[in-house]
């Protein structure tokens, strides 16, 4: 949980925590904390990948280059 105010404050996250208390340990992550952001690590490999010395004909040709590079990336 990121402490983000919506989602902290939200009726549905608290009574779904309170429902689960019993096997849920809530988790806060340290504000600004980019490193524990699954989605930010991916898209920093991304960048790195895709926009580091490279050109695209189109916003279009980027985009079916991001598409066709996450549908086929092997992360391990």
């Amino acid at each position: 949980m990121d402490k983000a105010p919506p989602h902290f404050k939200s009726g549905k996250v608290k009574d779904y925590l309170e429902e689960n208390k019993d096997t849920l340990i809530p988790l806060y992550l340290p504000t600004a904390s980019p490193e524990f952001m699954m989605l930010e690590q991916v898209w920093n490999i991304a960048k790195r990948e895709l926009l580091v010395l490279k050109q695209y004909s189109s916003f279009d040709d980027f985009k079916q280059k991001i598409s066709i590079y996450f549908r086929t990336k092997s992360w391990s």
